[in-house]
This record gives C-alpha cells, structure tokens and sequence, in this order.
C-alpha cells in the first residue's frame, strides 16, 4: 500500500506527527499510505492555488491598501513554496530518498491561515463586495481542505479551523449586526466538516483494511499462511524482471512429501492439515527471511532463494531434507515421519519465465523422487530429456494396453 510514485517519508517533528496522525489503529503499511496521500497531485493543488492568488489578487486591485497587498504577497509567497515543496517530494519519493513532509504539512497549515487572514480583513473593510469574494472563496476551499486532507483528520480540522474560524472576529470587526448570526453559523459549520473528515478517514482505513485482507488472501494459503500459487508465480515475474535488469541469478526449489497420503489415510484429514502446518513452520524457521516460501496446493511446496548459486541453492534443498523428515508429534500417542524430495531449477539456465522454472524445478522433484526418494537434483537437459522418455513409454505402455 504505497503511493505509485514511491515511499513519502513519516514526518519527525512532534506538532506534524500529531498533525498528521491517522488516528489509532490504522496499521503501519495504511499509515505510510495515509502519508502518500497528503500529498494529493499537482493538478489538484494548482486549482486551490490559483482560486486563492486569483482572488487575493483581485482584492488588492479593488482595495490596494497595506493589508491586502501583504494579504497577496503572503498568499504567492506561500503557494509558491508549497508548489516547490511539493514537486521536492514527488522526485525524492521516486528515488526513494526522505521527502520534506514536515515542511510540505506545515505549510499546508500557513496557507489555511492565510486564506482566514484574508477573510477577517476583508470583512472587517467594510467593502460588501469584496467580504463576499473572500467568505465564498474560503467556503470553496473547505471541501478541498477536506478531500486533500482527510486521511489525516487532525490536520484537515486544523485547516477548517484556520481558514473559516477567522470570519467570527472580522464580521465582529465590520459592525453589521446580521453578520453576528455566523456567530452560531461557523461553530456548527466547523464541527460538521471536521467530523466529516474524521468520518471520511474511518471508512478509507476500513477499506484499505479490506483491500489489504483480500490481497493477503488472494496471494496466501489459508491454512498455513505461506504463499499460495498466485502468489509465487506473482513474486516469481517480479524477481525475473529485476534479474533483467541486474542479471541476477536465483533458485527455484519444488519439493513435496514422501509418505504424507498414509497420514491422511491413517488418521484423518485434520492430521495432514496439522503435519501441513507443522511442516511450514520448521520451514519458516530453517530458511532465511529473505526466501519466498509458498504451498502450491497438496503436500506441494516451492521455495524461491535469491542470489545463490546452483551448489547453495543444493545446500539449501537438503537442509530442507533434513528438518522436514523429523518426526511430528499429533497428539498424546501419535507421532509420524515424512520424507522430501526436492527439485531445483536456477535462473537464467534452466527458464526465464515462471512457468518454465517451475515445471523445470518439478520435473527435477520427478526425478529424486524416480531415484530413491529424499533427494535433491538439480535441473538439467539430460533430466529433461530423461522424463520426456518416460513420459513416451508411459504413453505407449499405455495405448498397448488399450489394444489388447
């Protein structure tokens, strides 16, 4: 869950955590897509940009007085140094270095206050025309404010409060007794947009919760919470394009259990279920962080090791070999053992898509399994061929079967 230009870092400071916090419970991976999204588009920002400088411009031409022209330069000074911020971030996200998201948040805050800077002093002029450009441009910027912002409530509220809660003073200011009904006006208005904000963020992080739960279940088995067969297969393509690009080598082992189908026979189905787990496990704990370990389905599994050469990823397969055959205690007087045969297939000898390292690395498992079971061979022309001519023979036994 990253933005699709790249990772935006956490901010550091106390008062921009806070600012930008998703509120409790959203998981890490949510909170750093939060944190992407703060950032929005330039298209996006550029229209509230140019809405804001267009009518505090326009404003001080009407009304050149000292405060408007500081109203306008305060308004270009801080657009300008949001767009620099915000194009800083997008590059540095795509290289992946620190973005200033401290900067970017602070000064997202500096421009809503500078929009109710502009209300308050155009209320308090006394031009009607010029109190209703700048109330009607701040009302339009709130539901910016709050789709940009929500998936940081705090600092969208902020935001609201900023730029709409200066009106109170500045209609107090311009002595119009009917302008003393925003009094009751802006509290409410305030309350309800911000908690529309914090509304808005619950339901984005139950749904990125839901997405992230359905991609997890998409890619993983569920019953021992390895990868599943999309899953390898995805993470297979993603490591033969970056090997394009690196001519980096990796290994594929394909391996299944000798002797799992009596356990099933003998005492259940849950019994394999649990030798399954078990057996994924000893797996996680025998295999580095780093290898990508998944069930295809059955008592089938499929390990893929980075950067390793043909004699490690051997090594690799029979140390697999010998913590699966341990024994597995299932209860108080039921204690079974199973085999594993392992087939290996390298990257880029012996396939350069998935399918074909995977039916190289499975028809290397044939072939320890034909020898003897509990073995490890290595992928090869010769180990093809020899499976092409059992398969022929098989065929042909077969069809004379038939014809007698």
């Amino acid at each position: 869950m990253k933005s699709d230009k790249g990772p935006y870092s956490r901010p550091r400071w106390g008062v921009t955590r806070w600012l930008a916090d998703a509120g409790p419970g959203a998981p890490e991976d949510i909170r750093a897509a939060l944190i992407a999204d703060l950032h929005g588009s330039l298209p996006v920002f550029a229209a509230g940009a140019v809405n804001t400088m267009a009518v505090a411009g326009v404003i001080a031409i009407r009304q050149p007085t000292a405060l408007f022209i500081a109203w306008l330069i305060l308004e270009v000074a801080i657009c300008l140094a949001r767009l620099s911020v915000l194009v800083v971030a997008h590059r540095r996200a795509r290289g992946r270095r620190r973005t200033p998201t401290d900067l970017h948040v602070l000064l997202a805050v500096a421009w809503s206050a500078s929009v109710g800077f502009g209300v308050a002093v155009s209320l308090a002029s006394g031009d009607r025309v010029v109190a209703l450009l700048a109330c009607l441009s701040a009302a339009a910027m709130v539901g910016g404010i709050c789709f940009r912002n929500f998936s940081a409530p705090r600092l969208a509220g902020t935001m609201i409060l900023l730029a709409l809660g200066p009106i109170v003073p500045g209609a107090a200011l311009a002595g119009e007794p009917l302008l003393y009904l925003v009094f009751l006006q802006v509290p409410l208005y305030l309350a309800a947009m911000t908690d529309a904000a914090f509304r808005l963020n619950r339901m984005l992080i139950a749904t990125m919760r839901a997405e992230r739960e359905n991609g997890h279940m998409a890619h993983h088995d569920a019953l021992t919470e390895l990868w599943n067969r999309a899953g390898i297969v995805d993470a297979l393509n993603r490591k033969l394009e970056a090997s394009s690009r690196d001519d980096g080598s990796f290994a594929v082992l394909f391996f299944d259990l000798d002797n799992f189908k009596p356990i099933n026979d003998t005492f259940g189905h849950a019994a394999g279920d649990k030798v399954l787990q078990l057996v994924a496990d000893r797996l996680r704990r025998a295999l580095p962080n780093s290898a990508v370990i998944a069930r295809m389905g059955g008592d089938e599994f499929v390990v893929l090791a980075d950067s390793i050469t043909a004699e490690q990823a051997l090594a690799i397969g029979h140390r697999i070999i010998d913590e699966v055959a341990m024994s597995y205690r299932l209860g108080e007087e039921i204690c079974v053992q199973v085999g594993v045969s392992v087939g290996v297939a390298m990257s880029p000898e012996h396939g350069t898509e998935a399918e074909e390292l995977l039916s190289a690395a499975d028809t290397a498992l044939y072939e320890a399994k034909s020898t003897g079971k509990s073995r490890c061979c290595l992928a090869s022309f010769e180990i093809n061929l020899a499976a092409l001519q059992r398969l022929q023979h098989s065929s042909a036994a077969k069809a004379a079967g038939m014809a007698a």
